[in-house]
């Protein structure tokens, strides 16, 4: 069975677990090296982004993620997650670090405060369909390279960028892992992650 890992420092640890295993695959907590070495893939949750870069530099786990992720391993970040993933972030605190897996600059907070979130109808580029999406203190891609692949953007917002695809990588400003209350369950940017898994085997 395919496992997922969720880096279990900060955020929606529970959730994405129950999104994961919807698709059928195994959601495990990472803190340590051994449990990172053991996953398939790995989910960056929200949080608070400079608080995660602390910890995983605390957990010594910082550079051996870095390695795994520059050798293949298939990741999603959403929100802080997004943030770590980035090669360039503007309003980064001084010394905060990013793991650079996907070559794009992006704003930290730029929807605004905790009290500006929102929730939105975005447009799911690979199918066209409709997609719910809620914003919690988000970032938003400023600028990114050609081989990005823009998955998202958020009409409401001045069609800001809000979610990509490069190589083994994804990553939304929003939080897919949340479920509105009474509503069904949207999982497709997990089962983008579970494709890219399958298609590294």
């Amino acid at each position: 069975m395919t496992t997922i890992g969720i880096l279990a420092l900060q955020g929606d640890v529970r959730e994405h677990a129950h999104a994961i295993e919807r698709l059928g695959a195994s959601a495990v907590g990472v803190r340590r090296l051994s449990e990172l070495d053991a996953v398939d893939g790995l989910i960056i949750p929200g949080g608070e982004s400079t608080t995660i870069d602390k910890l995983l530099r605390i957990f010594e786990l910082f550079d051996p993620l870095k390695q795994r992720l520059d050798e293949g391993l298939p990741v999603l970040g959403t929100c802080a997650g997004m943030i770590m993933l980035a090669s360039d972030i503007i309003g980064a605190i001084e010394g905060q670090r990013s793991l650079g897996v996907i070559p794009m600059t992006v704003r930290r907070n730029a929807f605004g405060r905790q009290v500006d979130s929102s929730e939105v109808e975005l447009t799911w580029r690979p199918d066209g369909s409709t997609m719910h999406a809620t914003f919690i203190r988000a970032p938003w891609v400023e600028s990114s390279a050609d081989a990005v692949e823009v998955l998202a953007v958020d009409e409401a917002h001045g069609g800001q960028t809000v979610a990509v695809r490069h190589r083994n990588a994804i990553a939304t400003s929003f939080h897919p892992e949340i479920v509105a209350p009474g509503a069904t369950p949207d999982d497709r940017v997990h089962q983008v992650l579970l494709d890219l898994v399958a298609s590294r085997r």
